[in-house]
């Protein structure tokens, strides 16, 4: 009797897990496309993408508009902001007779802004090379193939290829392996291109207030954003907030020489990093008060996807070149689930050859909040203030006059920033989101990975606030993308997959 059950849940396991023929007609679409795939692809990755670049950003918009319409998407236009110069979203839409439901694929073409002289030789960000393998496993530079022949593990080098270029054209060519097969998706499907994710989604609000008609929808989905680590597909159903603080802490109005006044006038860049140490334990934990105290906790569902992500700590720590972590004892997800401290940068004085022996004027630090459902981002800002007040400091938001130097030993301007993003998190009990699940599930003999909160953010919050949307974020990018640095690349096999996904997405039955 025992060997029967173990038949029928090998069975029922294979079941699960095994990939339906309904998929062979995209995976058909890629393997035959291959090459005019990537190559026009990599006309894509050569317009510049930077958010600040209006011309540049319309170039963009102008190249997906082409695609959508020479693939028949309907009703394609730009969807303007109110505010003037903003670059636009890329809209358009296929409406199918008696579909019951529909769905709104997100994705964003704008990408950081880059220095190019910190990418590897060779590399240039808008000039799209072709490598091997990653440059840290000893890729080589390969001209792309006239034969149309790739191999999944070669990478493409290119500022927007894995954020977020990837996810735009993973979704359109997963509405043309529909087209070229005849068929027809499963739901209405309604396209969203954004062009300032990467700059904070600052004209969004607008964006949607201006067409919330024609953007109401059953669900959106969110292409971007990594594969699990384990290089295994996940679901994400949720993303953290971010916010920033900027800090500038003053000391003497003129620099000083070390060997005359050490000792004696008060050192900027000691102060600073003194305050910064205070706001964490040893254990990571911060300390400032009421940090956690907002925070939703994930309901039993979440707490039991997240106890089986598969761990990938030691993987990371041998891959990153670290021997420990900031909260030892915590996993690489369950931080992730939680309100985090940031430093993005820190300056004073001179290093490296500028160094001289000086005491500084002023020390500055970037401290970057990321926000966990339950948290408000001004909130946290203000929990930030009270506790730099708390350690003896007069907080200003302009330069310190005289009067405010003779009077206080400690002076720091704090300027909170005025946009953020609170976190969002859609129920994994929902009907949808199960059939959502399983859609991707089709695509891989892997166990998916279900992510209660992406470590990263996006603009859900917005979404929430002005459609009442419910949102769920489908990653295609490999891990190891150098996303928002120099370097960026996207693994061949991750960009032709996550077109297959997109096709199994748009086509569940509802």
């Amino acid at each position: 009797m025992r060997k029967i059950f173990f038949f029928f849940l090998l069975l029922s396991h294979q079941f699960i897990y095994a990939q339906p023929s309904s998929l062979q007609p995209a995976r058909d679409y890629v393997r035959q496309n291959t090459g005019p795939i990537i190559s026009e692809y990599a006309e894509f990755l050569k317009l510049p993408n930077v958010a600040s670049d209006p011309a540049g950003q319309q170039k963009n918009a102008d190249f997906i508009m082409a695609m959508m319409n020479k693939m028949g998407i309907q009703k394609v236009q730009l969807l303007n902001a109110t505010s003037p110069g903003v670059p636009p979203s890329v809209y358009g839409e296929v409406l199918v007779p008696g579909a019951k439901t529909t769905l709104i694929f997100y994705a964003h073409y704008d990408g950081q802004p880059v220095n190019p002289a910190q990418w590897a030789k060779g590399l240039e960000p808008f000039t799209p090379s072709l490598y091997t393998n990653a440059l840290d496993k000893g890729g080589t530079n390969i001209p792309f193939p006239s034969d149309g022949v790739y191999n999944n593990d070669w990478r493409i080098y290119a500022r927007g290829s894995s954020d977020d270029k990837a996810g735009v054209y993973a979704i359109l060519h997963a509405y043309e392996a529909i087209r070229k097969n005849g068929g027809a998706p499963a739901s209405n499907l309604k396209f969203f291109f954004e062009a300032e994710e990467e700059a904070g989604s600052v004209h969004l609000n607008e964006i949607l207030e201006n067409h919330k008609s024609l953007l109401q929808s059953d669900l959106w989905i969110i292409c971007d954003g990594p594969v699990h680590q384990s290089g295994k597909k996940q679901v994400v159903f949720g993303a953290r907030g971010d916010t920033h603080i900027d800090l500038t802490v003053y000391a003497s109005k003129r620099p000083l020489h070390s060997g005359h006044y050490g000792n004696w006038a008060p050192n900027p860049a000691m102060m600073l990093v003194r305050l910064l140490a205070s706001m964490k334990d040893e254990k990571g934990r911060v300390t400032i008060k009421g940090f956690y105290d907002d925070v939703t906790p994930l309901s039993a569902t979440e707490r039991k996807a997240l106890m089986e992500v598969p761990s990938v700590d030691e993987q990371m720590k041998k891959e990153l070149g670290i021997a420990g972590t900031e909260m030892e004892g915590v996993s690489l997800s369950e931080s992730i689930n939680l309100p985090s401290l940031n430093i993005n940068g820190i300056q004073s004085g001179n290093v490296g050859k500028l160094a001289s022996n000086q005491i500084p004027t002023t020390a500055t630090a970037v401290l970057d909040l990321r926000l966990v459902l339950g948290n408000d981002f001004s909130k946290q800002q203000q929990k930030v203030i009270d506790h730099i007040k708390a350690q003896g400091y007069y907080v200003t938001k302009a330069e310190p006059t005289d009067e405010e130097r003779a009077k206080y030993p400690k002076i720091i301007k704090v300027i909170p920033g005025p946009d953020g993003d609170n976190a969002q998190r859609t129920s994994m009990d929902l009907p949808i989101i199960q059939k959502i699940i399983a859609a991707v599930q089709a695509t891989t003999n892997d166990k998916l990975v279900l992510q209660p909160t992406m470590g990263g953010s996006l603009p859900l919050d917005i979404l929430k606030k002005q459609l009442n949307a419910k949102t769920i974020t489908i990653p295609i990018a490999n891990h190891d993308n150098n996303q928002h640095a120099e370097n960026e690349n996207i693994r061949i096999g991750n960009l032709l997959e996550g077109i297959v996904v997109m096709y199994s997405l748009m086509m569940v039955k509802q």
